[in-house]
């Protein structure tokens, strides 16, 4: 496994080059598999604009195109997908569970095809709270829905946890940089690009089955 640095933001729109929209080629557009995303209304970067956006989540409550717990993704049909996006969701398996949800991707995807994953940055928290000295019920960030604690990044959202009555919102592993690359390649992608997000505490990557092409790198804004 080759492991390189993003150069620009994946998620800074203004950043990202856009790519001819397929249809304008007379191509059926590319299609993304958005795991664990819980509904539409959820943003997806904007690399994806134009692309057919599926949803699959095991929760039906979100209308998913797909209802299917994600460790179950070798039930659907092989090589359908040319992207995979997953923000926030592998760490609420635990690390052999989640090793099954990366075989997973592997067989959704297209040979040309990468999984964007986007996981909390535990490493960067223990820094954090050793740093400042705060402790583990203490407001990490403020995001669009409340106050985040550390106990929240480590175990799973609280307040979610308690109003939905759901366990599995809760967190059962945690990565740095290292460990989420460790982790990849060892599913089997080949190439992976990462990217740290310190002031989000999150950990940003793009995993390859192949070598990327030099358009899905312009469209991904990824060094040559």
């Amino acid at each position: 496994m080759i492991l390189s640095k993003v150069l620009r933001n994946m998620f800074n729109a203004d950043a990202v080059p856009q790519a001819t929209p397929p249809e304008a080629n007379g191509e059926s557009p590319p299609r993304v598999l958005n795991v664990g995303g819980n509904s539409k209304q959820i943003p997806i970067p904007a690399h994806y604009a134009g692309w057919t956006h599926v949803l699959l989540d095991i929760d039906p409550g979100g209308n998913p195109d797909v209802v299917c717990d994600a460790r179950e993704l070798l039930s659907l049909e092989a090589s359908q997908f040319d992207a995979v996006y997953c923000s926030h969701n592998l760490e609420h398996y635990y690390r052999h569970d989640g090793a099954k949800v990366l075989r997973g991707f592997l067989h959704v995807l297209k040979p040309e095809g990468f999984a964007e994953i986007c996981v909390p940055d535990i490493s960067r928290v223990m820094r954090h709270v050793v740093a400042s000295g705060i402790d583990i019920d203490d407001t990490l960030y403020v995001s669009p829905s409340g106050p985040i604690s550390v106990g929240d990044v480590i175990y799973g959202w609280g307040k979610k946890i308690e109003e939905s009555g759901v366990d599995f919102f809760a967190h059962k592993t945690g990565f740095s940089p290292p460990t989420l690359a460790r982790f990849l390649g060892d599913a089997g992608f080949g190439k992976v690009y990462m990217q740290v997000r310190e002031e989000a505490f999150e950990i940003s990557s793009l995993a390859f089955k192949t070598l990327p092409s030099a358009s899905t790198r312009k469209l991904l804004g990824l060094e040559t």
